[in-house]
Order: structure tokens, then C-alpha cells, then sequence
């Protein structure tokens, strides 16, 4: 066994979501995030449906039962939904640099929940954590004006304001998640092969990419976009972006972040897959010839030791 395997592995996710938060920021200014998130869906049920099919025997997941529908299906809803579309517009509007800052939300959000659906303890250490992880965003995200003395927002407060609902998406979902996948595991039959088992995380992010998929379509509908998904599809450099995004975010980077808990302790492995906003920040201002401020990078340094203090 490599040294530190499962430590490796969880830097490996963190890299891995960098390329997706850089790739789908540039697709999702070129399509839109509706447009991005249709074809991502789509694309992330294939690739899921061939993965389960190659390794359980079955292309769709098996024994779920009505109750691990609905709360994979809730959880599909709030995360890829309603955090994905917030998530790829704060792209849009204050790029993926500043919006993966709001990602650091989730840990927050999730202990909330916890202790809201699950019954989890919320204790002061949580409290503190959430403290820190707020300092943190507030200096990336908050200047004082050198003439008039008053505080004032560097970012546009509806970027803002889809940052936060990321991050408020991605917690939520993850919660609701946990709560599905106890039900699946709980409505799987005892002599269920092997192979299903180690399957499960998958055919749970199936049911959850179904309902992806059908929310963003619905949205798209609603607003009447389809010409933009025709568009999207013969618009070469998008799609390339896309089937990156899509490669890096929902299946290596789902693959490897189970992979990684099973060879070292969850806290240290969930502590380091959250350090995309750090590394994001050099390749995105190479990219955007932008300029990296001392503030930022403070900002985003506390709103890591927060995370880390939920874990560790």
C-alpha cells in the first residue's frame, strides 16, 4: 500500500474539482448555467448507468424501495437543482474563484441540518467553526471604501446571493443524502451480491442525477430555452468543457472522495477534498489575468480552518 493512499486521493479530489469549477465557469458563460447543467446531467447518467451496469449487472439501481426515492430524490432536488444552478450562475456572474469561496458554506449548513433532521449534536466547537468559516468569507468579500469610510461589498450582491445558495444546496443535499442512502441500505437484502454493495454510492447518485436532470429540464422548459440547448450542442469548445466538467466533478471526483474515506479517517479526507477554493485561486488568476490580493487569500485561509475545525 502507497504511504498516505487515502490522503493523496482526497488532494486528488480537491484538484479534480478545481477542473471542474474552472471548466464549467468558462461553459457556463458561454451556454448559460441552465444549458450546462442539462447536458452535465445527461451526460453523468450515462456515464453512471455504464459504471453500474459494468460492475452490478444492472444499468439502473437495484432494491431501492419508495422511501430511498424519495429522500435521494430530495436530495437530487436541493443539490443538483436548486445548489447547482445557484452555484454555476455565481460563475457567471463573480466567477468560480469567488464562488467556490461560498462552498465553504456547506460544512455549516450540513451540521445545521444534522442536528435539525438527524439529531445530530451541534456543540461549541461547531459553533465556532461556523464563526471562523463566516470571518473568512467576510474579508474576501467585504472592503472598506478609502474615502467615505463605510464598508461596502466587492462582489455583486446577486452573486452573492447564488454563492450562498450553493452552498446552502450542496449542505442540504449532502444531509438528505446520508438520510437516503441509510434508507437504501436498510431496504437491501442480505444476500445482495457483493458488488451491488460496493455499488451503492453510485446508484444513489443515479436516482439523484435522475431527478437533476429532470428538475433542470423542467426549468428549461419553463423558460422556454431549448433553442440555447441546440445551440449549446454543436458549440464544440462548450461541450468539451462540459464532458470535462462532468468527468471531474460528479464521476472521478464522486469515485475517488468514497475511495479516499475507505483508506484514511473521514474528517482528514473531508478537510482535505475542501481546499478547492485555495487551489483554485492561482490557476483561475493565470487564466483571467487577475490579480490575487493578500485579503483574498487571508479570507479564504480562515474560511479553510473553519472547515477544517468541523472535522478535525
Amino acid at each position: 500500500m502507497i504511504p498516505f493512499f487515502g490522503e493523496i486521493l482526497s488532494l486528488t479530489v480537491a484538484i479534480s474539482w478545481t477542473a471542474t469549477a474552472l471548466a464549467a465557469d468558462e461553459a457556463s458563460k458561454r451556454l448559460g448555467s441552465l444549458t450546462v447543467n442539462v447536458i452535465r446531467m445527461l451526460l453523468s447518467l450515462l456515464m453512471l448507468a455504464l459504471t453500474l451496469w459494468i460492475f452490478s449487472g444492472s444499468p439502473y439501481p437495484l432494491y431501492a424501495d419508495a422511501k430511498t426515492w424519495f429522500w435521494l430524490a430530495l436530495s437530487g432536488f436541493v443539490g443538483y437543482v436548486f445548489g447547482d444552478y445557484c452555484l454555476f450562475n455565481s460563475y457567471v456572474i463573480i466567477g468560480s474563484r469567488s464562488g467556490q469561496l461560498f462552498m465553504t458554506l456547506s460544512p455549516l449548513v450540513a451540521a445545521v441540518a444534522g442536528w435539525a433532521f438527524l439529531g445530530e449534536a451541534l456543540g461549541l466547537k461547531s459553533i465556532a467553526a461556523m464563526a471562523v468559516t463566516l470571518s473568512g468569507i467576510a474579508i474576501s468579500i467585504i472592503t472598506r471604501n478609502s474615502s467615505s469610510g463605510k464598508f461596502t461589498l466587492k462582489l455583486p450582491l446577486k452573486g452573492i446571493l447564488f454563492g450562498i445558495g450553493a452552498g446552502i444546496g450542496q449542505g442540504g443535499g449532502l444531509v438528505l443524502s446520508k438520510i437516503g442512502l441509510n434508507a437504501y441500505e436498510a431496504c437491501v437484502p442480505a444476500d445482495a451480491p457483493a458488488s451491488f454493495q460496493a455499488m451503492m454510492p453510485f446508484a444513489s447518485t443515479f436516482i439523484r442525477a435522475v431527478i437533476g436532470g429532470i428538475g433542470f429540464i423542467a426549468l428549461m422548459a419553463m423558460t422556454k430555452s431549448f433553442g440555447k440547448l441546440r445551440a449549446g450542442l454543436k458549440d464544440r469548445r462548450a461541450m468539451s468543457l462540459v464532458t470535462l466538467a462532468t468527468i471531474t466533478g460528479p464521476f472521478i471526483g464522486v469515485s475517488l472522495s468514497l475511495m479516499a474515506v475507505q483508506y484514511t479517517q473521514a474528517g482528514i479526507a473531508s478537510t482535505l477534498m475542501a481546499l478547492t477554493p485555495a487551489f483554485i485561486i492561482l490557476p483561475y488568476s493565470l487564466i483571467y489575468k487577475q490579480k490575487i490580493s493578500f485579503k483574498e487569500v487571508i479570507g479564504t485561509i480562515v474560511s479553510l480552518v473553519g472547515v477544517a475545525m468541523f472535522f478535525l
